[in-house]
């Protein structure tokens, strides 16, 4: 995932660079219109999607910098004429980024990056550092969270960790739309965290990891503690788990991390259509 620090990085280490930017996109694209990427004389930022248009672009893009000119549209068929069988047409434009344009890209990946959805990853264990790997490279807002910080120095470097006495407490403030992934240390801890997290109806997803076992036990501490019983079908848990039974940490915790996303997805998209002209959909929150 592309950030604010690796952007203002790029253009410290790029005086020139040419912004390209898919401005019309007809039929099957590897990206949709709006994307852009950067091109400086020796480096990249972002992608339009790779194969043969990315590599006939950054050549385009490269010229224009050589030749010292300013603007270029280019007009791509994806088909047999590139060697690139998505079918669909493109309109690239390819501008040199000045001034301004370095400061709009600055606030639109700013804004992009606040807009993020919020994951929170509750242990710093062996299953909760894999998973910080993995998360920290999509399009989420993750931090990991432990009452050990002992633990949390052990996580990868850049990733967003608090050590905090009562990690429950978390829940209770998060952004809207937030997801929880539960995998501490203690069994009784993980049930507090998940029963905060299962009165949070506008979480596309809440999982704990365990087995079968410890799913059971705490379905039936819940409805002891009041829980309501159809809260539980929301409960990915065990997780990743996706039908294979792999119990090593790394297997786990791609799994989960593809779990998380897929949920994710499935509450945008369900926005998106309640958002739609002439929906009758209404978006439920806490």
């Amino acid at each position: 995932m592309t950030s604010s620090a690796e952007l203002a990085s790029f253009f410290m280490k790029n005086a020139h660079a040419i912004l390209c930017e898919l401005t019309s996109v007809r039929g099957s694209s590897p990206r949709e219109q709006g994307t852009f990427m950067l091109v400086g004389p020796d480096a990249l930022f972002g992608t339009i999607g790779g194969g043969a248009l990315e590599y006939m672009v950054i050549d385009h893009a490269r010229r224009l910098i050589a030749e010292g000119r300013a603007e270029e549209a280019m007009d791509v068929p994806l088909g047999p004429e590139i060697g690139q069988c998505c079918g669909g047409r493109v309109r690239v434009s390819l501008r040199y980024a000045d001034g301004k344009t370095r400061q709009q890209l600055t606030d639109r990946i700013a804004a992009e990056e606040a807009a993020l959805p919020h994951v929170y990853v509750f242990g710093a264990g062996h299953v909760g550092r894999a998973l910080a790997q993995f998360l920290a490279m999509l399009p989420v807002q993750l931090e990991v969270i432990d009452t050990r910080r002992e633990e949390l120095d052990l996580l990868p470097p850049g990733v967003k960790a608090r050590a905090v006495a009562m990690p429950e407490a978390v829940v209770r403030s998060a952004p809207d739309g937030s997801s929880y992934v539960i995998l501490t240390h203690d069994h009784a801890l993980d049930f507090l965290i998940a029963q905060e997290a299962m009165a949070r109806t506008d979480s596309p997803y809440v999982g704990m990891v365990g087995s079968q076992t410890k799913r059971a036990r705490f379905a039936s501490w819940f409805r002891a503690e009041g829980g309501d019983g159809k809260a539980l079908e929301r409960l990915v848990s065990p997780i990743g788990s996706q039908g294979i039974g792999d119990k090593r940490p790394e297997v786990i915790a791609a799994l989960a991390a593809a779990e998380i996303m897929v949920h994710i997805g499935k509450r945008e998209a369900e926005f998106a259509r309640a958002r739609a002209p002439g929906s009758l959909g209404v978006v439920i929150g806490r």
